[in-house]
């Protein structure tokens, strides 16, 4: 593995191992080296792929099993997250846009090291809309432009070049590649809807085989999700997700005999799963209120067996995959205790370089009465000093998307200095059921406000939340939502802090990624001109004459989920007006995967919230 620089400030502490002890803790876990879940080649398991920040920046690592060997495999200014292996694991597949913009084109580089290469000749940049590598060297590629919206491409070894296979206006992308090459799985949203998806099967010369549709029950409310071929050959069982019943669970589907069967899991929260890499059982990752477990269960033919329970602690598992040995690698953590890459062997699968972070605090559960239900929010007090706190709204991003019992720095390092930290899965978060994620359309930001007023209520008439301290914040979705939250809750918060934020909804509808067109679409409705109130309503830029809270604001330049330019035209407004405001533009996309930026954000945001707090 490529060692880890020198920090500028490091010194030889007591423990030995270079690093600076005087720095504060909400620093140092940023710092900290950490590893992600390996993932690991179809036909030569001893092959790894790891993404890793031991460098300062988060790339892409190769790992040898047999050997021990770690290997640096990406080095690009801006980092690289995105990449795979090839079933034979000869080779590194990654992604490679410019500066973040995510637009660009899959490169691949022999696993052992060596210059890389154009994966796919003949494809031009775009979005990514997915991939899939068969085992004979076959390659399916997704991809989605402006232009045209989604395609999908097939090259196989000896053709002249791709061949597009798959063309539609609404977004698309790859599912999965059957194990013996012969079919593939496309999650579409043809009907229109982005957030509700149907799968068809098809030959990989695009001829249709079969198609799931649960839009087509009476109600575009039902999606379905792919998750995984049965990884035998000459099997075609499809492992499934649907919501027939209000919450993510599992199904099976041949897609060449029409056979379907859901498989009742009898576990309250909502489950995912992979197969197991025999094809007998499948791994259930189940969450349920911010907390996530592992079960195994084997599979008869189209029934599911048995739950058994896979060991782990409580807390949250951001992956985790079944080796060909049985075992279960998973990478689990809480708020107060960092990640780490576990076996349910008991063992460490993967340390990273040099020491861990410094532990956090944990967290508790607060449910809420809100208009639309109750709401689930989790509260971290300091680890000194009685209430009330001056307490940051930490928002999550998404929307489809929920914060859970898991580490993460940012909000660590706003304990560290005092505050209380509370974070709302408010409606449209998922982990709580169909209803409450599809609850927000049309009225989008306006519904999670209220969700997240309701728990402001709870924080201050407890007397944990000094009302007169009150900091929204948030990133990409957090972000729009601080934003408008200013705007439409004026007498509610005292300083906003937002990240990449939606600021002016219009502006960034026609110059975001296509995509986030379709989702946008599918949230309100349709397009700024089939529903110009609808926008108008949910754009922060409507209220933005209203705010009368300082406002810092953070946006990457190259950002193509929520572009600069409707960003500075929230700017104007607000320079207009004379209102308190500072803006900090950088160099890369929809964040930063440099560790040392997120640790210059996070201090600049932190210290203009105290500046402004009274």
């Amino acid at each position: 593995m490529t060692e880890r620089p020198e920090h500028p400030h490091a010194q030889d502490g007591p423990d030995g191992h270079g690093e600076d002890v005087t720095l504060p803790d909400w620093e140092r876990r940023f710092r900290a080296p950490r590893v992600s879940l390996p993932q690991w080649a179809l036909d030569a398991p001893h092959r790894s792929l790891f993404i890793s920040n031991a460098t300062g920046t988060f790339e892409l690592y190769t790992w040898d099993r047999a050997t021990g060997e770690r290997r640096q495999a990406t080095d690009r200014p801006n980092g690289t997250v995105h990449g795979t292996l090839s079933p034979d694991g000869e080779h590194v597949w990654w992604f490679a846009d410019s500066d973040g913009d995510e637009f660009g084109v899959w490169r691949r580089q022999p696993f052992a090291g060596g210059p890389h290469e154009e994966a796919v000749p003949g494809l031009e940049p775009a979005y990514s809309a997915g991939l899939a590598l068969g085992r004979d060297g076959t390659v399916v590629v997704g991809r989605m432009t402006e232009e045209v919206g989604t395609t999908i491409h097939v090259a196989r070894p000896g053709d002249s070049g791709p061949v597009e296979i798959y063309r539609h206006r609404e977004s698309a992308g790859v599912g999965d590649l059957s194990h013996d090459g012969t079919l593939l799985a496309i999650e579409h949203t043809e009907h229109g809807d982005a957030m509700h998806s149907a799968i068809r099967v098809v030959r990989l010369d695009g001829t249709p085989v079969a198609e799931l549709d649960d839009t087509e029950a009476g109600t575009k409310d039902l999606g379905l999700s792919v998750l995984g071929f049965a990884p035998v050959d000459g099997d075609s069982r499809l492992l499934v997700g649907h919501q027939r019943h209000g919450r993510w669970e599992l199904l099976i589907w041949d897609p060449l005999t029409g056979e379907q069967r859901e498989l009742a899991c009898e576990l309250p929260g909502e489950v995912g799963a992979e197969w197991y890499a025999d094809g007998s059982g499948v791994l259930i990752e189940h969450d349920y209120r911010a907390r996530s477990e592992l079960w195994r269960a084997d599979v008869d033919g189209h029934t599911l067996g048995e739950l058994v329970r896979v060991p782990t602690p409580a807390g949250s598992v951001a992956g985790a995959t079944a080796r060909p040995d049985g075992s279960v690698e998973f990478l689990w953590s809480s708020a107060a205790e960092p990640p780490r890459v576990q076996s349910s062997t008991g063992a460490t699968v993967l340390d990273p370089p040099g020491d861990p972070a410094p532990p956090s605090l944990p967290v508790q559960d607060v449910w809420v009465d809100g208009p639309g239900g109750a709401v689930h929010a989790l509260v971290q007090r300091p680890a000194e000093g009685e209430g009330p706190f001056p307490t940051v709204f930490d928002i999550h991003g998404g929307p489809t998307h929920h914060d859970s019992d898991a580490f993460a720095a940012a909000p660590a390092a706003w304990l560290d200095h005092g505050f209380a930290v509370v974070r709302v899965n408010y409606r449209g978060s998922t982990g709580y059921g169909r209803e409450w994620t599809d609850a927000l359309r049309h009225r989008i930001g306006l519904i999670e406000l209220e969700d997240i007023a309701a728990v402001r209520e709870w924080c201050v008439e407890t007397g944990l939340a000094d009302p007169e301290r009150l900091v929204l914040t948030g990133g990409s979705w957090g972000g729009y939502l601080t934003l408008l939250g200013l705007g439409v809750q004026p007498g509610l918060w005292t300083v906003g802090v937002a990240a990449v934020p939606v600021a002016d909804y219009v502006t960034a509808y026609h110059d975001e990624m296509e995509a986030l067109k379709a989702m946008d679409r599918t949230l309100l409705g349709g397009t700024p001109e089939e529903q110009p109130e609808r926008w108008r309503d949910s754009s922060p830029i409507t209220y933005v004459d209203r705010v009368t809270a300082p406002v810092y604001i953070s946006a990457g330049v190259n950002d193509p989920r929520c572009p600069i330019r409707q960003i500075e035209n929230y700017v104007d407004r607000l320079k207009e007006r004379g209102a308190p405001h500072e803006v900090y533009r950088y160099d890369a996309g929809h964040g930063s995967l440099v560790v040392e930026e997120r640790i210059k954000q996070t201090r600049m945001e932190i210290e203009f919230a105290l500046r402004h707090l009274p």
